[in-house]
């Protein structure tokens, strides 16, 4: 199982931008995570300087949002969604996309859902229950 460092996943949201603005091919890996950055401007400029924003802390509890967590649940979900893996989330996902109406807000919804499974896990001290994860998922799409 590949398992990143924290500065080794801040690393690859660098260089694929780095890439992209530089016109030079992407993986398709590196293709999705530009997506994710192209959605998401007000994260653009921490891309823009790693040399300040590679060992930033940022903290939930003073109302910070850790941008690369956030682009990470997004490439997360949409890896997810191009296997159907947990088998079911693009089900979950189309029903959210009718919902919303809207691919970003069905992302997200499906994103907590994600966080919500992977904070369970490292609470518990145990791997994620991908079980209740596709329970989550077909709750708050109003297929449960």
């Amino acid at each position: 199982m590949f398992n990143p460092s924290r500065d080794q996943v801040r690393q690859f949201f660098f260089d694929a931008w780095r890439k992209y603005r530089g016109s030079e091919p992407l993986t398709p890996l590196e293709r999705l995570a530009v997506q994710v950055v192209t959605a998401h401007a007000e994260y653009q400029p921490v891309l823009d300087v790693p040399e300040k924003t590679l060992a930033q802390e940022y903290f939930p509890e003073v109302g910070e949002t850790n941008p690369f967590l956030h682009m990470s649940l997004h490439l997360s979900i949409l890896e997810q969604l191009s296997i159907d893996q947990p088998p079911g989330i693009a089900a979950a996902h189309q029903a959210l996309l009718k919902k919303h109406g809207d691919e970003h807000a069905a992302q997200h919804d499906l994103m907590e859902c994600l966080a919500e499974t992977i904070w369970q896990a490292q609470r518990d001290r145990a791997a994620p229950d991908g079980a209740k994860y596709l329970e989550r998922l077909q709750t708050v799409a109003g297929l449960r």
